[in-house]
């Protein structure tokens, strides 16, 4: 039996999510969006693009949740977009109703779906949607850590004028202005990064990181990136349904590791079918680790904000 991931979202972000997911041709995909026409549009579509490209998912467009039962895999991708000017932390309050209603909805018809989010700001909706589906700790992930380790690998690359696939690196933390692009551990095949560039400009390169989110929006002026977001999703969607165990950056629910208690933070997780079968501690250096209870706490502050909202 085919598995069956369901994207919540038909924007840029899930659309193209979909997209992804329907040439790996390994689900079906299930996409779900409030505005009449666009889900069902964009399903037909992709279905349309099959006998060209080559795959035989089936994709289905609704404005409700019938289909999405039995779900494998939900991506949570809806939600009030960043615009120009705006934090994430903005996004807040309006985004908390809107994932709220979706993990209830998600909790209901696919009890045993693992789910992933997308939307921002992304560690204090992971908290939405664990708070509302009750599910475990293991089933419920955000995406934020490949996305921006993928952005620190390509500047990296650039600067060295090598291959994207010889950078090694993650970034740990909250997604937003406090990101901790983890140096220590970042290598070109094998390489300390710290062999190759100066610290000077290892920092203007990391502060580029940590804006690479807000860059595109201005670049863009309307709406916000969805290439990088949406691969990163595929490649975790990948982990899952393949079982690969990868070791990804994401944001899951500390209980203890790296001293953080009761939070949604990116940290290193072995990916498998189960969901997040492992935080793996790394020893930080202690810069590392001041920024990364920094970017917890900023974590916090979010989260408790949301009781009052």
């Amino acid at each position: 039996m085919r598995n069956k991931v369901t994207v919540v979202g038909a924007g840029n972000v899930g659309a193209t999510t979909a997209q992804r997911l329907a040439e790996r041709d390994y689900a079906d995909v299930v996409l779900v969006d409030i505005v009449e026409g666009m889900p069902q549009g964009k399903a037909l579509d992709l279905n349309q693009s099959g006998p060209v490209i080559g795959y035989e998912a089936k994709m289905v467009g609704t404005n409700g949740y019938e289909e999405t039962a039995g779900s494998d895999i939900v991506v949570i991708t809806s939600g009030f977009p960043r615009q120009p000017g705006m934090s994430r932390d903005d996004l807040l309050a309006k985004n908390k109703e809107i994932v709220g209603g979706v993990a209830k909805e998600v909790a209901e018809r696919s009890p045993d779906a693992i789910v992933i989010v997308v939307t921002n700001p992304l560690d204090a909706m992971c908290h939405v949607a664990f708070d509302v589906t009750q599910f475990p700790r293991q089933r419920v992930i955000g995406m934020a850590g490949i996305l921006d380790s993928a952005r620190f690998r390509t500047f990296l690359a650039w600067e060295l004028g090598v291959s994207v696939r010889d950078v090694t690196g993650f970034v740990l933390g909250g997604h937003g202005d406090t990101m901790v692009p983890v140096v220590s551990y970042t290598n070109v095949a094998g390489v300390p990064i710290r062999q190759k560039i100066d610290d000077a400009r290892l920092d203007e390169i990391v502060q580029r990181t940590r804006d690479g989110g807000a860059e595109v929006v201005k670049l863009l002026q309307k709406g916000s990136a969805f290439y990088a977001p949406s691969a990163a999703v595929a490649e975790m969607v990948d982990s899952i349904v393949y079982d690969q165990k990868r070791v990804l950056p994401c944001a899951a629910l500390c209980q203890g590791e790296f001293g953080i208690d009761g939070l949604f933070v990116g940290v290193p997780v072995r990916l498998g079918k189960e969901g997040v079968e492992e935080i793996l501690e790394i020893d930080l250096d202690s810069g590392e680790k001041e920024q990364l209870q920094k970017s917890a706490a900023g974590v916090k502050e979010l989260v408790d904000a949301m009781v009052n909202l």
